[in-house]
């Protein structure tokens, strides 16, 4: 089993979600995140003053699936729906997961997802 994480760009939301429901993958959560990369944050201009916006605002998507195939084609939806080709665009992780437990029934592991 495989755990994804995806940061994104928060308009690139919807296309993503879109991807991955297209590709077969139903389940995702997504949270609200700030941070930066190698932009380190920029310079705004409001109501005449300048101000350094340091963390910049980012969707995070995480996903669980059951088998190598699955995380290929959910980072495949991905990354052809979160690409702009500017800095920022994002980025995926990929860890091993070892256990899975849906609480409501106690099953575990590809019959929990």
């Amino acid at each position: 089993m495989k755990k994804i994480e995806a940061i994104i760009k928060p308009f690139k939301l919807e296309e993503v979600k879109e991807a991955l429901v297209k590709a077969g993958i139903t389940g995702l959560t997504v949270s609200e995140v700030k941070g930066y990369g190698r932009q380190q944050g920029h310079s705004e201009l409001y109501r005449g003053a300048e101000y350094v916006v340091e963390f910049i605002p980012k969707i995070k998507i995480e996903i669980v699936v059951s088998t190598d195939e699955y995380a290929k084609v959910a980072i495949d939806a991905i990354m052809g729906a979160a690409k702009t080709g500017k800095i920022g665009d994002g980025k995926i992780f990929v860890t091993d997961i070892s256990n899975v437990i849906r609480i409501r029934t106690g099953e575990t592991d590809a019959d929990a997802l």
